[in-house]
Protein backbone atom coordinates (compact mmCIF):
# COMPACT_ATOMS: atom_id res chain seq x y z
CA UNK A 1 0.00 0.00 0.00
CA UNK A 2 2.81 2.40 -0.16
CA UNK A 3 2.70 5.26 -2.04
CA UNK A 4 5.00 8.63 -2.16
CA UNK A 5 3.01 11.50 -0.71
CA UNK A 6 2.94 14.45 -2.69
CA UNK A 7 4.22 17.11 -0.56
CA UNK A 8 1.95 19.90 -2.11
CA UNK A 9 0.56 23.03 -1.00
CA UNK A 10 -2.32 22.45 -3.25
CA UNK A 11 -3.51 19.30 -2.09
CA UNK A 12 -7.05 19.77 -1.24
CA UNK A 13 -7.83 17.82 1.57
CA UNK A 14 -9.27 20.67 3.88
CA UNK A 15 -11.44 22.09 1.16
CA UNK A 16 -12.53 18.38 0.13
CA UNK A 17 -13.68 18.15 4.10
CA UNK A 18 -15.10 21.68 4.41
CA UNK A 19 -17.13 20.27 0.89
CA UNK A 20 -18.18 17.36 2.46
CA UNK A 21 -19.34 19.33 5.91
CA UNK A 22 -20.92 21.68 3.62
CA UNK A 23 -23.54 19.28 1.10
CA UNK A 24 -23.85 16.54 4.29
CA UNK A 25 -24.58 14.02 1.59
CA UNK A 26 -27.32 16.26 0.01
CA UNK A 27 -26.01 14.86 -4.03
CA UNK A 28 -28.50 17.73 -5.25
CA UNK A 29 -26.39 20.39 -3.58
CA UNK A 30 -23.78 18.99 -4.45
CA UNK A 31 -25.12 18.46 -8.32
CA UNK A 32 -25.06 22.37 -8.02
CA UNK A 33 -21.90 23.58 -6.53
CA UNK A 34 -20.87 21.34 -9.62
CA UNK A 35 -23.12 23.26 -11.97
CA UNK A 36 -21.70 26.25 -11.18
CA UNK A 37 -18.29 25.72 -10.49
CA UNK A 38 -16.06 28.59 -11.53
CA UNK A 39 -12.69 27.37 -9.33
CA UNK A 40 -10.50 27.00 -12.53
CA UNK A 41 -10.58 28.47 -16.31
CA UNK A 42 -11.85 25.08 -17.53
CA UNK A 43 -15.37 25.98 -16.91
CA UNK A 44 -15.48 28.81 -19.86
CA UNK A 45 -15.47 26.51 -22.49
CA UNK A 46 -17.60 23.95 -21.00
CA UNK A 47 -21.08 22.69 -22.40
CA UNK A 48 -21.84 20.90 -19.32
CA UNK A 49 -20.70 19.37 -16.32
CA UNK A 50 -20.25 15.75 -15.68
CA UNK A 51 -21.06 14.82 -12.48
CA UNK A 52 -21.64 11.35 -13.16
CA UNK A 53 -23.88 8.25 -13.24
CA UNK A 54 -24.79 5.83 -10.84
CA UNK A 55 -26.23 4.48 -7.62
CA UNK A 56 -25.78 5.94 -4.51
CA UNK A 57 -25.59 3.07 -2.80
CA UNK A 58 -23.11 1.39 -5.10
CA UNK A 59 -20.33 -1.32 -3.71
CA UNK A 60 -18.00 -0.07 -6.53
CA UNK A 61 -17.01 2.81 -7.96
CA UNK A 62 -15.11 3.90 -10.86
CA UNK A 63 -12.57 7.11 -11.29
CA UNK A 64 -12.20 8.08 -15.01
CA UNK A 65 -9.85 11.13 -15.72
CA UNK A 66 -12.11 14.10 -17.88
CA UNK A 67 -15.04 13.96 -19.90
CA UNK A 68 -13.82 14.02 -23.33
CA UNK A 69 -16.24 15.86 -26.37
CA UNK A 70 -18.83 13.65 -26.48
CA UNK A 71 -19.27 13.80 -22.42
CA UNK A 72 -19.28 17.26 -22.98
CA UNK A 73 -22.31 17.30 -24.96
CA UNK A 74 -23.90 14.79 -23.03
CA UNK A 75 -23.28 15.75 -19.55
CA UNK A 76 -22.74 11.66 -18.65
CA UNK A 77 -19.10 10.06 -18.64
CA UNK A 78 -17.66 7.25 -20.57
CA UNK A 79 -20.74 7.39 -23.41
CA UNK A 80 -18.19 7.42 -26.57
CA UNK A 81 -15.75 3.95 -27.45
CA UNK A 82 -14.32 3.71 -23.95
CA UNK A 83 -17.54 4.14 -22.78
CA UNK A 84 -18.84 0.70 -24.37
CA UNK A 85 -15.71 -0.54 -23.10
CA UNK A 86 -16.01 0.27 -19.66
CA UNK A 87 -19.42 -1.56 -20.30
CA UNK A 88 -18.48 -4.40 -21.20
CA UNK A 89 -15.72 -4.54 -18.47
CA UNK A 90 -18.92 -4.27 -16.15
CA UNK A 91 -20.66 -6.91 -17.66
CA UNK A 92 -17.86 -9.46 -17.33
CA UNK A 93 -17.69 -8.69 -13.70
CA UNK A 94 -21.41 -9.32 -14.07
CA UNK A 95 -22.20 -5.48 -13.20
CA UNK A 96 -24.08 -3.01 -15.09
CA UNK A 97 -24.22 1.23 -14.58
CA UNK A 98 -27.35 1.08 -12.65
CA UNK A 99 -25.02 -1.09 -9.50
CA UNK A 100 -21.54 1.00 -9.83
CA UNK A 101 -20.65 4.25 -9.57
CA UNK A 102 -19.28 6.40 -12.71
CA UNK A 103 -17.07 9.61 -12.14
CA UNK A 104 -14.34 11.49 -13.60
CA UNK A 105 -11.27 13.41 -11.62
CA UNK A 106 -12.69 16.32 -13.23
CA UNK A 107 -16.08 17.80 -13.94
CA UNK A 108 -15.10 19.83 -17.20
CA UNK A 109 -14.15 18.59 -20.38
CA UNK A 110 -10.05 20.03 -21.20
CA UNK A 111 -9.77 22.00 -24.33
CA UNK A 112 -8.83 18.87 -27.23
CA UNK A 113 -8.76 16.69 -24.20
CA UNK A 114 -5.21 17.13 -23.26
CA UNK A 115 -4.33 15.81 -19.71
CA UNK A 116 -5.57 17.76 -16.60
CA UNK A 117 -3.34 20.21 -15.29
CA UNK A 118 -2.12 20.10 -11.43
CA UNK A 119 -3.91 23.07 -10.43
CA UNK A 120 -7.30 21.71 -12.56
CA UNK A 121 -7.28 18.81 -10.68
CA UNK A 122 -6.58 20.70 -7.18
CA UNK A 123 -9.64 22.75 -7.61
CA UNK A 124 -11.64 19.52 -8.85
CA UNK A 125 -10.84 17.05 -6.46
CA UNK A 126 -12.81 17.96 -3.52
CA UNK A 127 -16.17 17.03 -5.59
CA UNK A 128 -14.76 13.70 -6.54
CA UNK A 129 -13.59 13.38 -2.40
CA UNK A 130 -17.38 14.67 -1.98
CA UNK A 131 -19.05 12.01 -3.91
CA UNK A 132 -16.86 8.92 -2.58
CA UNK A 133 -18.09 10.28 0.90
CA UNK A 134 -21.37 10.05 0.04
CA UNK A 135 -21.45 6.87 -1.53
CA UNK A 136 -19.13 5.19 0.62
CA UNK A 137 -18.29 1.96 -2.20
CA UNK A 138 -16.35 -1.08 -1.23
CA UNK A 139 -14.29 -0.81 -3.55
CA UNK A 140 -12.30 2.13 -5.84
CA UNK A 141 -11.17 1.40 -9.14
CA UNK A 142 -8.88 4.25 -10.96
CA UNK A 143 -9.05 3.70 -14.34
CA UNK A 144 -5.46 5.22 -15.94
CA UNK A 145 -2.79 7.30 -14.33
CA UNK A 146 -4.49 10.37 -13.63
CA UNK A 147 -7.12 9.18 -11.48
CA UNK A 148 -4.74 7.10 -10.02
CA UNK A 149 -2.21 9.58 -8.73
CA UNK A 150 -5.65 11.82 -7.58
CA UNK A 151 -6.96 9.78 -5.10
CA UNK A 152 -3.66 8.09 -3.62
CA UNK A 153 -2.03 11.55 -3.76
CA UNK A 154 1.11 10.46 -5.54
CA UNK A 155 3.36 10.45 -8.58
CA UNK A 156 4.12 6.97 -8.81
CA UNK A 157 3.54 6.05 -12.58
CA UNK A 158 1.11 3.58 -13.76
CA UNK A 159 3.04 0.70 -13.71
CA UNK A 160 4.49 0.56 -10.27
CA UNK A 161 0.67 1.20 -9.05
CA UNK A 162 -1.08 -1.52 -10.56
CA UNK A 163 -1.12 -4.97 -9.32
CA UNK A 164 -1.51 -4.05 -5.85
CA UNK A 165 -4.51 -3.25 -3.62
CA UNK A 166 -4.75 0.80 -1.89
CA UNK A 167 -6.11 2.57 0.39
CA UNK A 168 -8.36 6.18 0.29
CA UNK A 169 -9.52 7.23 3.39
CA UNK A 170 -10.51 3.26 4.55
CA UNK A 171 -11.75 2.36 0.86
CA UNK A 172 -9.58 -0.13 -0.99
CA UNK A 173 -8.39 1.42 -4.36
CA UNK A 174 -7.35 -0.64 -7.19
CA UNK A 175 -5.34 0.91 -10.01
CA UNK A 176 -5.92 -0.54 -13.61
CA UNK A 177 -5.31 0.87 -17.14
CA UNK A 178 -7.84 3.74 -18.99
CA UNK A 179 -10.49 2.24 -21.13
CA UNK A 180 -9.51 4.78 -23.79
CA UNK A 181 -5.52 3.04 -23.04
CA UNK A 182 -7.14 -0.30 -23.59
CA UNK A 183 -8.78 0.67 -27.03
CA UNK A 184 -5.05 2.14 -28.45
CA UNK A 185 -3.64 -1.06 -26.70
CA UNK A 186 -6.00 -4.17 -26.95
CA UNK A 187 -3.11 -6.50 -25.93
CA UNK A 188 -3.57 -5.03 -22.10
CA UNK A 189 -7.35 -6.01 -21.85
CA UNK A 190 -5.77 -9.34 -20.27
CA UNK A 191 -3.91 -7.39 -17.44
CA UNK A 192 -6.84 -5.07 -17.01
CA UNK A 193 -8.88 -8.23 -16.77
CA UNK A 194 -6.55 -9.63 -14.22
CA UNK A 195 -6.60 -6.08 -12.20
CA UNK A 196 -10.75 -6.46 -12.38
CA UNK A 197 -10.78 -10.06 -10.87
CA UNK A 198 -8.14 -8.44 -7.97
CA UNK A 199 -10.91 -5.05 -7.16
CA UNK A 200 -13.72 -8.06 -7.21
CA UNK A 201 -11.96 -10.61 -4.78
CA UNK A 202 -11.54 -7.78 -2.51
CA UNK A 203 -15.20 -6.96 -2.78
CA UNK A 204 -16.05 -10.93 -1.91
CA UNK A 205 -13.80 -10.49 0.89
CA UNK A 206 -15.43 -7.31 2.71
Amino acid sequence: MGVTVWERRDRPTASAASLVEAVDGDEGRLREEVRSCTRCPLHAGRTQTVFGVGSRTASWFFVGEAPGAEEDRQGEPFVGRAGRLLDAMLRALGLDRQEVFIANVLKCRPPGNRDPEPSEIASCLPFLRAQIAAVQPRILVALGRFAAQSLLSTEQPLSRLRGGVHEYDGIPVVVTYHPAYLLRRPADKAAAWADLKRAREVVHRE
